[in-house]
Protein backbone atom coordinates (compact mmCIF):
# COMPACT_ATOMS: atom_id res chain seq x y z
CA UNK A 1 0.00 0.00 0.00
CA UNK A 2 1.34 3.44 -0.96
CA UNK A 3 2.20 5.63 2.05
CA UNK A 4 0.07 8.59 2.97
CA UNK A 5 0.20 11.38 5.50
CA UNK A 6 -2.88 13.18 6.84
CA UNK A 7 -2.51 16.73 8.15
CA UNK A 8 -5.64 18.62 9.18
CA UNK A 9 -7.82 16.16 7.20
CA UNK A 10 -5.69 16.76 4.09
CA UNK A 11 -4.45 13.48 2.57
CA UNK A 12 -0.93 13.60 1.16
CA UNK A 13 0.04 10.82 -1.23
CA UNK A 14 1.06 10.22 -4.84
CA UNK A 15 -2.49 10.83 -6.09
CA UNK A 16 -2.94 14.17 -4.34
CA UNK A 17 -1.54 17.57 -5.29
CA UNK A 18 1.85 18.30 -3.77
CA UNK A 19 1.56 19.61 -0.21
CA UNK A 20 3.27 23.01 -0.08
CA UNK A 21 4.46 24.55 3.19
CA UNK A 22 5.35 28.23 3.31
CA UNK A 23 8.03 28.52 5.98
CA UNK A 24 7.51 31.92 7.58
CA UNK A 25 9.98 31.15 10.36
CA UNK A 26 11.21 34.42 11.80
CA UNK A 27 10.68 36.43 8.62
CA UNK A 28 7.81 38.22 10.40
CA UNK A 29 10.51 40.12 12.38
CA UNK A 30 8.56 39.66 15.62
CA UNK A 31 5.52 41.58 14.37
CA UNK A 32 2.13 39.86 14.61
CA UNK A 33 0.52 42.08 12.00
CA UNK A 34 3.27 41.19 9.53
CA UNK A 35 2.85 37.49 10.36
CA UNK A 36 -0.89 37.68 9.72
CA UNK A 37 -0.33 39.44 6.41
CA UNK A 38 2.16 36.73 5.45
CA UNK A 39 -0.41 34.04 6.25
CA UNK A 40 -2.98 35.79 4.06
CA UNK A 41 -0.57 36.27 1.17
CA UNK A 42 0.68 32.67 1.40
CA UNK A 43 -2.90 31.41 1.26
CA UNK A 44 -3.52 33.56 -1.80
CA UNK A 45 -0.54 31.85 -3.43
CA UNK A 46 -2.25 28.49 -2.95
CA UNK A 47 -0.15 26.86 -0.24
CA UNK A 48 -1.54 24.19 2.04
CA UNK A 49 0.25 25.23 5.23
CA UNK A 50 2.23 28.02 6.82
CA UNK A 51 4.94 27.23 9.31
CA UNK A 52 6.31 29.11 12.29
CA UNK A 53 9.02 28.37 14.86
CA UNK A 54 8.89 28.27 18.64
CA UNK A 55 11.79 28.48 21.07
CA UNK A 56 12.10 28.78 24.83
CA UNK A 57 15.37 30.59 24.45
CA UNK A 58 16.68 30.37 28.01
CA UNK A 59 16.20 26.61 28.12
CA UNK A 60 17.47 26.14 24.57
CA UNK A 61 20.71 28.12 24.66
CA UNK A 62 23.62 27.97 27.06
CA UNK A 63 24.01 31.05 29.24
CA UNK A 64 27.18 31.97 27.39
CA UNK A 65 25.46 31.88 24.00
CA UNK A 66 22.33 33.62 25.28
CA UNK A 67 24.39 36.50 26.68
CA UNK A 68 26.93 36.68 23.85
CA UNK A 69 27.14 39.89 21.80
CA UNK A 70 25.17 39.77 18.59
CA UNK A 71 25.46 42.95 16.60
CA UNK A 72 25.12 42.80 12.83
CA UNK A 73 22.83 43.98 10.07
CA UNK A 74 20.31 41.23 10.85
CA UNK A 75 20.29 41.62 14.63
CA UNK A 76 17.15 42.49 16.62
CA UNK A 77 19.06 42.86 19.90
CA UNK A 78 22.52 43.53 21.28
CA UNK A 79 22.95 39.94 22.54
CA UNK A 80 21.94 36.69 20.90
CA UNK A 81 19.33 36.14 23.60
CA UNK A 82 17.79 39.57 23.08
CA UNK A 83 17.83 38.96 19.35
CA UNK A 84 16.01 35.64 19.65
CA UNK A 85 13.56 36.95 22.25
CA UNK A 86 12.57 39.80 19.95
CA UNK A 87 11.49 37.27 17.33
CA UNK A 88 9.44 35.05 19.64
CA UNK A 89 5.67 34.95 19.95
CA UNK A 90 3.88 34.01 23.15
CA UNK A 91 0.51 32.44 23.88
CA UNK A 92 -1.59 35.44 22.86
CA UNK A 93 0.26 35.91 19.58
CA UNK A 94 0.18 32.22 18.69
CA UNK A 95 -3.52 32.02 19.48
CA UNK A 96 -4.16 35.00 17.22
CA UNK A 97 -2.13 33.46 14.40
CA UNK A 98 -3.88 30.11 14.71
CA UNK A 99 -7.26 31.84 14.57
CA UNK A 100 -6.22 33.87 11.54
CA UNK A 101 -4.90 30.79 9.75
CA UNK A 102 -8.18 28.97 10.29
CA UNK A 103 -10.11 31.95 8.99
CA UNK A 104 -7.89 31.96 5.90
CA UNK A 105 -8.39 28.24 5.34
CA UNK A 106 -4.71 27.35 5.65
CA UNK A 107 -3.11 24.96 8.13
CA UNK A 108 -0.63 26.36 10.62
CA UNK A 109 2.15 24.08 11.80
CA UNK A 110 5.18 24.90 13.92
CA UNK A 111 8.70 23.70 14.66
CA UNK A 112 9.45 23.41 18.38
CA UNK A 113 13.15 23.63 19.22
CA UNK A 114 12.96 22.38 22.80
CA UNK A 115 10.77 20.40 25.19
CA UNK A 116 9.05 23.44 26.69
CA UNK A 117 8.10 24.67 23.24
CA UNK A 118 6.73 21.24 22.35
CA UNK A 119 4.50 21.36 25.44
CA UNK A 120 3.47 24.92 24.58
CA UNK A 121 2.34 23.82 21.10
CA UNK A 122 0.60 20.72 22.42
CA UNK A 123 -1.60 22.91 24.61
CA UNK A 124 -2.57 24.81 21.46
CA UNK A 125 -3.44 21.52 19.72
CA UNK A 126 -1.08 22.11 16.83
CA UNK A 127 -2.26 19.82 13.98
CA UNK A 128 1.27 18.75 12.98
CA UNK A 129 4.84 19.21 14.08
CA UNK A 130 7.93 19.96 12.03
CA UNK A 131 11.29 19.06 13.51
CA UNK A 132 14.42 20.89 12.47
CA UNK A 133 17.37 19.22 10.79
CA UNK A 134 19.50 20.02 13.83
CA UNK A 135 17.35 17.61 15.86
CA UNK A 136 17.65 14.58 13.57
CA UNK A 137 20.12 13.03 16.07
CA UNK A 138 18.22 14.30 19.12
CA UNK A 139 16.40 11.03 19.68
CA UNK A 140 14.97 11.90 23.14
CA UNK A 141 13.36 14.99 21.63
CA UNK A 142 12.10 13.18 18.52
CA UNK A 143 10.55 10.51 20.74
CA UNK A 144 8.90 13.18 22.88
CA UNK A 145 7.33 14.82 19.81
CA UNK A 146 6.21 11.48 18.38
CA UNK A 147 4.40 10.60 21.59
CA UNK A 148 2.23 13.72 21.26
CA UNK A 149 0.53 11.72 18.53
CA UNK A 150 0.33 14.31 15.78
CA UNK A 151 1.79 13.99 12.26
CA UNK A 152 5.49 14.76 12.07
CA UNK A 153 7.47 16.34 9.24
CA UNK A 154 11.14 15.62 9.88
CA UNK A 155 13.92 17.55 8.16
CA UNK A 156 17.16 15.66 7.59
CA UNK A 157 19.78 18.27 6.69
CA UNK A 158 23.32 17.92 8.00
CA UNK A 159 22.90 14.20 8.60
CA UNK A 160 23.98 10.82 7.32
CA UNK A 161 21.71 8.08 6.08
CA UNK A 162 22.41 6.21 9.32
CA UNK A 163 21.08 9.19 11.28
CA UNK A 164 17.86 9.19 9.26
CA UNK A 165 17.50 5.41 9.52
CA UNK A 166 17.88 5.67 13.30
CA UNK A 167 15.17 8.35 13.45
CA UNK A 168 12.88 6.31 11.21
CA UNK A 169 13.27 3.17 13.29
CA UNK A 170 12.60 5.15 16.47
CA UNK A 171 9.57 7.09 15.27
CA UNK A 172 7.53 4.70 13.15
CA UNK A 173 6.57 2.25 15.94
CA UNK A 174 5.41 5.23 18.03
CA UNK A 175 3.79 7.42 15.40
CA UNK A 176 3.12 6.04 11.93
CA UNK A 177 2.39 9.51 10.53
CA UNK A 178 5.93 10.62 9.70
CA UNK A 179 7.27 12.38 6.63
CA UNK A 180 11.02 12.73 6.01
CA UNK A 181 12.29 15.73 4.06
CA UNK A 182 15.55 15.68 2.16
CA UNK A 183 17.28 18.89 3.12
CA UNK A 184 20.61 20.62 2.74
CA UNK A 185 21.28 22.81 5.76
CA UNK A 186 23.07 25.68 4.09
CA UNK A 187 21.46 29.05 3.51
CA UNK A 188 21.11 29.35 0.62
CA UNK A 189 21.96 25.87 -0.64
CA UNK A 190 23.92 25.66 -3.87
CA UNK A 191 22.54 23.43 -6.61
CA UNK A 192 25.50 21.06 -6.42
CA UNK A 193 24.80 20.48 -2.72
CA UNK A 194 21.07 19.71 -3.06
CA UNK A 195 21.61 15.96 -3.63
CA UNK A 196 18.04 15.52 -4.79
CA UNK A 197 18.48 11.85 -5.64
CA UNK A 198 18.35 11.23 -1.89
CA UNK A 199 14.59 11.60 -2.34
CA UNK A 200 14.63 8.37 -4.33
CA UNK A 201 16.92 6.76 -1.76
CA UNK A 202 14.43 7.64 0.98
CA UNK A 203 11.48 6.34 -1.04
CA UNK A 204 13.20 2.99 -1.49
CA UNK A 205 14.46 2.75 2.10
CA UNK A 206 11.29 4.04 3.79
CA UNK A 207 8.32 2.79 1.74
CA UNK A 208 6.08 3.35 4.76
CA UNK A 209 6.66 7.12 4.73
CA UNK A 210 5.75 10.05 2.53
CA UNK A 211 8.95 11.75 1.38
CA UNK A 212 9.43 15.45 0.74
CA UNK A 213 11.94 18.25 0.28
CA UNK A 214 12.88 21.23 2.41
CA UNK A 215 14.41 23.50 -0.21
CA UNK A 216 16.79 26.29 0.79
CA UNK A 217 17.94 27.02 -2.75
CA UNK A 218 17.13 30.29 -4.46
CA UNK A 219 14.26 30.00 -6.93
CA UNK A 220 11.82 27.18 -7.60
CA UNK A 221 13.67 24.89 -10.02
CA UNK A 222 15.03 22.46 -7.41
CA UNK A 223 11.62 22.08 -5.77
CA UNK A 224 10.10 21.09 -9.11
CA UNK A 225 12.86 18.56 -9.74
CA UNK A 226 12.30 17.22 -6.23
CA UNK A 227 8.63 16.72 -6.96
CA UNK A 228 9.42 14.82 -10.15
CA UNK A 229 11.78 12.59 -8.15
CA UNK A 230 9.01 11.75 -5.70
CA UNK A 231 8.80 14.51 -3.08
CA UNK A 232 5.16 15.00 -2.13
CA UNK A 233 5.74 17.68 0.51
CA UNK A 234 7.67 20.81 -0.47
CA UNK A 235 8.76 23.39 2.10
CA UNK A 236 10.04 26.79 0.96
CA UNK A 237 10.92 29.85 3.02
CA UNK A 238 8.53 32.73 2.40
CA UNK A 239 8.73 36.49 2.81
CA UNK A 240 6.94 39.56 1.58
CA UNK A 241 10.20 41.37 0.90
CA UNK A 242 13.66 39.84 0.52
CA UNK A 243 15.14 43.17 1.53
CA UNK A 244 13.74 42.94 5.05
CA UNK A 245 16.06 42.35 7.99
CA UNK A 246 16.78 38.71 8.78
CA UNK A 247 19.15 35.94 7.75
CA UNK A 248 16.44 33.93 5.94
CA UNK A 249 14.98 36.78 3.90
CA UNK A 250 17.43 36.75 0.95
CA UNK A 251 16.73 33.15 -0.12
CA UNK A 252 13.00 33.18 0.64
CA UNK A 253 10.34 33.29 -2.06
CA UNK A 254 8.26 36.42 -2.37
CA UNK A 255 4.56 36.02 -3.27
CA UNK A 256 5.17 35.99 -7.02
CA UNK A 257 7.69 33.18 -6.72
CA UNK A 258 5.57 31.17 -4.30
CA UNK A 259 2.54 31.50 -6.57
CA UNK A 260 4.57 30.22 -9.53
CA UNK A 261 5.85 27.30 -7.47
CA UNK A 262 2.35 26.18 -6.51
CA UNK A 263 1.14 26.63 -10.09
CA UNK A 264 4.03 24.70 -11.61
CA UNK A 265 3.75 21.86 -9.09
CA UNK A 266 0.10 21.46 -10.03
CA UNK A 267 0.99 21.56 -13.72
CA UNK A 268 3.67 18.93 -13.19
CA UNK A 269 1.18 16.56 -11.57
CA UNK A 270 -1.22 16.91 -14.48
CA UNK A 271 1.67 16.61 -16.90
CA UNK A 272 2.75 13.21 -15.56
CA UNK A 273 -0.13 11.54 -17.42
CA UNK A 274 -0.73 7.81 -17.17
CA UNK A 275 2.36 6.47 -18.95
CA UNK A 276 0.41 5.10 -21.92
CA UNK A 277 1.80 6.48 -25.18
CA UNK A 278 -0.98 7.49 -27.54
CA UNK A 279 -2.03 10.27 -29.85
CA UNK A 280 -3.67 13.13 -27.99
CA UNK A 281 -6.75 14.86 -29.37
CA UNK A 282 -4.83 18.13 -29.22
CA UNK A 283 -2.24 16.71 -31.62
CA UNK A 284 -4.62 15.96 -34.52
CA UNK A 285 -4.60 19.40 -36.14
CA UNK A 286 -0.87 20.12 -35.69
CA UNK A 287 0.11 16.70 -37.02
CA UNK A 288 -2.13 17.13 -40.06
CA UNK A 289 -0.37 20.42 -40.72
CA UNK A 290 3.15 19.20 -40.03
CA UNK A 291 3.13 15.47 -40.74
CA UNK A 292 3.89 13.91 -44.14
CA UNK A 293 1.98 11.60 -46.49
CA UNK A 294 2.92 9.47 -49.47
CA UNK A 295 2.38 11.16 -52.85
CA UNK A 296 3.47 10.57 -56.42
CA UNK A 297 6.87 12.12 -57.07
CA UNK A 298 5.89 12.83 -60.70
CA UNK A 299 3.14 12.05 -63.19
CA UNK A 300 2.89 8.25 -63.28
CA UNK A 301 1.01 6.31 -66.01
CA UNK A 302 -1.33 3.39 -65.39
CA UNK A 303 0.39 0.00 -65.47
CA UNK A 304 3.63 1.40 -64.05
CA UNK A 305 5.71 -0.74 -61.67
CA UNK A 306 6.44 1.44 -58.67
CA UNK A 307 10.00 2.01 -57.50
CA UNK A 308 11.33 4.02 -54.58
CA UNK A 309 12.00 6.95 -56.90
CA UNK A 310 8.25 7.21 -57.64
CA UNK A 311 7.37 8.22 -54.09
CA UNK A 312 7.64 11.56 -52.31
CA UNK A 313 6.65 12.55 -48.79
CA UNK A 314 4.85 15.87 -48.43
CA UNK A 315 2.62 17.97 -46.21
CA UNK A 316 -0.32 18.07 -45.36
CA UNK A 317 -0.75 14.77 -43.63
CA UNK A 318 -4.11 13.71 -45.12
CA UNK A 319 -2.94 10.46 -46.68
CA UNK A 320 -0.95 7.35 -45.83
CA UNK A 321 2.18 7.79 -43.67
CA UNK A 322 5.59 7.14 -45.26
CA UNK A 323 6.17 3.83 -43.43
CA UNK A 324 3.77 2.22 -45.97
CA UNK A 325 6.16 2.86 -48.86
CA UNK A 326 8.05 -0.43 -48.53
CA UNK A 327 4.77 -2.34 -49.02
CA UNK A 328 4.03 -0.37 -52.22
CA UNK A 329 7.32 -0.94 -54.06
CA UNK A 330 6.99 -3.38 -57.03
CA UNK A 331 3.21 -2.95 -57.14
CA UNK A 332 1.51 -1.78 -60.34
CA UNK A 333 -0.63 1.33 -60.73
CA UNK A 334 -4.24 0.66 -61.82
CA UNK A 335 -4.69 4.27 -62.91
CA UNK A 336 -2.59 7.22 -63.88
CA UNK A 337 -1.37 9.37 -60.97
CA UNK A 338 -0.66 13.08 -61.12
CA UNK A 339 2.35 14.57 -59.37
CA UNK A 340 1.56 15.18 -55.67
CA UNK A 341 -1.51 12.91 -55.84
CA UNK A 342 -1.98 10.68 -52.81
CA UNK A 343 -0.71 7.16 -53.34
CA UNK A 344 -3.00 4.57 -51.72
CA UNK A 345 -3.29 0.81 -51.88
CA UNK A 346 -6.58 1.26 -53.77
CA UNK A 347 -4.67 2.44 -56.88
CA UNK A 348 -2.08 -0.35 -56.72
CA UNK A 349 -2.17 -4.08 -57.42
CA UNK A 350 0.30 -6.94 -57.32
CA UNK A 351 2.38 -7.65 -60.40
CA UNK A 352 1.08 -10.49 -62.56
Amino acid sequence: MAPELIIDDRVINDDADCYVIAEIGANHMGKVDVAKEMITRARECGVNAVKFQKRDNKSLFTKDLYNSPYVNENSFGSTYGEHRDALEFGLDEFSELIKHSREQGVTMITTPFDFKSADFLAELEMPAYKTASADITNTPFLKYIAEIGKPMVVSTGGSTFEDVQRAHDLLMPINGQVCFLQCTSSYPAEAEDMNLKVIQTYKEAFPDCVIGLSDHQNGIAMALVGYVLGARVIEKHFTLNRGWRGTDQPFSLEPGGLRRLVRDLQRAKVGFGDGVKRKMDSEVTPMKKLGKKIVAARNIPAGHVMTEADFAFKVPNDGLPPYHMDSMIDKVTTKALDEDENVTFEVLEDRA
